[in-house]
């Protein structure tokens, strides 16, 4: 059994109880719930801003990744006074439902403590759902492909993105794939018509244009030996990975900023490892290089007209 550690901390003026400190999260490195919080606390001044004025969805792990998880849209009612709550109307539930939002670290901090290892975020801010900031693509590998055939998709993506001077940017999803973003930061956009059409668009062009290697369509058994460019987060309901967020894998792996150099250099080298950093690699990084996906949430840009 785990030793049981209990400590107060004090983080933006507000006081936190925090509990089972060493207790396993990640069990084949021996990863704690106190290297978890130390993690979230340390990459704040980074993932901060990507978290900011954005709905929230929680996916605890109570007893680590190992074991039993569950999604959680509506804000724990037992949250401390501090924690910030946007009413968002769901069609699906005919209710509100009143999402955490991230404005401060004592929130973050918080959330760890709830062993809500992984952050999923909107597309939009929680006062206007219907207006998405960005526009992203999931490059998601089939049985047969990795990471490195989704970064030579991602390199026939930012062609496409280039030929409409638009500006991209990749990060590892933390798993098996990689994302693109194309930030549009503005109030002038919606879903449909707008970053689904489009993105939606973009993938039924790769998938014409190179058949063999890019599927558009979420069906199983179309996905052998290609990468599914899923273009259908690109929705009001639908979240992603935040980045700089901890992915419950065998190792705390981070959905991390990469730069195109690095997605051309693990895809002339054919190398996954290239593409893959956990907590520690992640901290490094932003140490060395500062927030390199800090475009994605001030960088103005229009879509098209299809």
């Amino acid at each position: 059994m785990p030793t049981r550690t209990t400590m107060e901390v004090e983080v933006d003026g507000h006081k936190i109880k925090l509990t089972n400190l060493d207790k396993v999260m990640y069990p084949a490195p021996g990863f704690t719930k106190g290297q978890v919080i130390d993690y979230y606390t340390r990459i704040y001044p980074y993932v901060g801003p990507h978290l900011a004025e954005r709905p929230l969805t929680l996916k605890r792990y109570p007893n680590g990744v190992d074991g039993t998880f569950f999604y959680e849209k509506q804000c724990p009612s037992h949250r401390p006074d501090f924690v910030k709550t946007v009413a968002v109307y769901s069609r699906h539930n005919k209710a509100d439902i009143n999402f955490c939002v991230v404005d401060k670290l004592a929130t973050l901090v918080w959330l760890a403590q709830l062993a809500d290892l992984e952050l999923h975020t909107s597309m939009a801010y929680a006062t206007n759902p219907e207006n998405p900031r960005q526009m992203v693509f999931d490059l998601d590998p089939g049985p047969g492909t990795d990471i490195v055939d989704c970064a030579r998709v991602g390199c026939w993506l930012r062609g496409v993105f280039d030929h409409f001077g638009l500006q991209s940017f990749p990060k590892t999803s933390g798993s098996k794939g990689l994302q693109l973003y194309v930030p549009l930061n503005h109030d002038e956009v919606g879903y449909v018509p707008g970053t689904k059409t489009f993105a939606r668009a973009c993938a039924q062009l790769l998938e014409k244009q190179h058949p063999e290697a890019v599927v558009s369509d979420m069906r199983k058994d179309l996905r052998q030996g290609k990468v599914l460019i899923d273009w259908s987060q690109n929705d009001e309901h639908k979240t992603t990975v935040c980045v700089y967020s901890l992915r419950a894998k065998e190792r705390p792996t981070v959905s991390t900023p990469v730069t195109w150099d690095e997605v051309e250099d693990a895809l002339a080298k054919k190398d996954a490892g290239l593409l893959t950093f956990d907590s520690a690699d992640v901290l490094d990084r932003v140490e060395r290089h500062g927030d390199l996906f800090r475009p994605v949430v001030e960088l103005e840009q229009e879509l098209p007209k299809l």
